[in-house]
């Protein structure tokens, strides 16, 4: 009989889990990630807001909801998203530099020579803008400034990516 509750239980999270943003590959509920603690709270101290965009060959792939907000932590990430919208919240109890690898890391997803998130791609397909110019660095040591505009494509199609406006007073 608790065999068959557990698998109940699991059932019913499993579409919840699903849900939350969080890949398979993301820390466990609460779990510091290099130096980002996930609290209670969102921080007032230093808030700002970037705005992500992946393409896998020419096509959009979406940004969770939720990424850094883990469904059973009771706590957020100093980066997370809250919509599925790209938009990447920096909510932190101290200024200092974030990079986009660390929110790939929250996210449970791999940035690296042949991996974009969920995407996978052959090495050298990878094209990072930023700011609509083309970035030629490692994309894991992209800063999240306030409003940075990041386009990540595996490709092709490459398209010049238009520039992304809509921060709505973020």
């Amino acid at each position: 009989m608790f065999r068959s509750h557990r698998l109940a239980a699991a059932l019913v999270l499993a579409p919840v889990l699903a849900c939350s943003g969080a890949a398979s590959g993301a820390p466990a509920a609460g779990q510091t990630v290099g130096g980002i603690r996930c609290e209670r709270t969102e921080s007032g101290v230093f808030h700002i807001h970037q705005h992500l965009a992946i393409y896998d060959r020419g096509k959009p792939v979406p940004i969770p909801a939720d990424v850094g907000r883990p469904l059973l932590g009771g706590c957020l990430y100093w980066l997370h998203t809250h919509t599925p919208d790209g938009i990447i919240h920096i909510e932190s109890p101290t200024v200092r530099t974030f990079r986009l690898g660390e929110f790939f890391d929250l996210w449970g997803e791999r940035l690296d020579a042949t991996h974009l998130g969920p995407v996978k791609f052959r090495k050298g397909a990878l094209r990072a803008y930023l700011g609509g110019r083309p970035y030629t660095g490692d994309p894991r040591k992209i800063e999240l400034t306030e409003h940075a505009d990041i386009v990540l494509e595996a490709g092709p199609p490459y398209k010049k990516p238009a520039p992304f406006t809509a921060w709505n007073g973020l």
